[in-house]
């Protein structure tokens, strides 16, 4: 037994303490929070950060002014940071998120579309309702999310993950 008791000894370690777990982590989020705001941005216009914030503070983010701003886009990258660390963590276990990570990041896309879609906003303070989709949304929604937010998750992994 080594000089540190399993009594004293930390249950898991952080994220940032696991070898290689903080580039694919950092790296893919923040791809995808890059490629997703630049779509979003183009869809959306400039204001798609205050509507972010409005998740948060209701519908008086959308006169809010460069902090409200801010804030909303910091959020968007904390999302994303988010995902790619629930893909790292179930990478531990489940090896395929590896191997076959282009199918795999395409669902993961796919399964980030969905929480977003189905938990995640209609349980926050967003003032305006989430859905129904058009049949075209929801296509554009589903395929951006696969290419532009699971992929680059996936991607990072594979590349910058131990």
């Amino acid at each position: 037994m080594d000089s540190m008791s399993s009594a004293t000894a930390p249950l898991s370690p952080s994220l940032a303490q696991r070898p290689g777990a903080l580039a694919p982590i950092v790296v893919g989020g923040l791809a995808a929070g890059v490629l997703d705001a630049t779509s979003a941005f183009i869809t959306f216009g400039f204001g798609m950060p205050r509507a972010i914030a409005s998740g948060l503070l209701g519908a008086k983010a959308f006169q809010g002014g460069t902090a409200t701003w801010i804030l909303g886009l910091l959020l968007h990258f904390f999302i994303t940071v988010c995902a790619a660390a629930v893909y790292w963590l179930a990478s531990r276990k489940l090896e395929f998120l590896r191997t076959h990570f282009f199918v795999c990041g395409l669902f993961y896309g796919i399964a980030v579309f969905l929480v977003m879609n189905l938990v995640i906003l209609p349980l926050s303070a967003i003032p305006f309702p989430v859905g129904p989709f058009t049949v075209a949304g929801l296509y554009k929604g589903l395929l951006a999310h696969m290419l532009l937010v699971g992929l680059p998750i996936a991607l990072s992994l594979r590349y910058l993950g131990k």
